[in-house]
Order: structure tokens, then sequence, then C-alpha cells
């Protein structure tokens, strides 16, 4: 059986990162548990517009408490 080949990338460099990864204030996790319909719905949305859930939230957690 052939050996299956696998390209090995190098990391991405700083400017390829999203800028509130690579630095900047310490970020901290945060977990919620919502109902099924409504995380369909938000997964709906971002996928439309080509966006990620996690940029989608907080977005709209920036808008509405700022910092």
């Amino acid at each position: 059986m052939p050996k299956k080949k696998i390209n090995i990338t190098k990391r991405p460099t700083p400017s390829k990162v999203d800028p509130w990864v690579s630095g900047g204030e310490p970020r901290k996790r945060l977990t919620i548990d919502m109902p099924e319909s409504l995380h369909c719905a938000i997964k709906y949305q971002c996928a439309l517009r080509g966006v990620s859930m996690a940029d989608e939230i907080r977005e709209l957690l920036q808008k509405q408490y700022g910092g």
C-alpha cells in the first residue's frame, strides 16, 4: 500500500493572523449555553455573510459593552 504524502506548511506570519489574536490585551474565553434554534440562526446568518460566529459575537459584545 503506498504511503500518503502530507504537505506541511509554515506557520502564518503575524501579518496574516487576525489582529485580535496577535497581541495587545490578554484574552479570556467565554462559554455560553443557548437554544439550538438561536445557535442555528446565528450560524446561518454568519455563513451567508462569510464571517465567523466568533467574530460576529465579538463585534456585538464590543458594540454593547465597548472596551
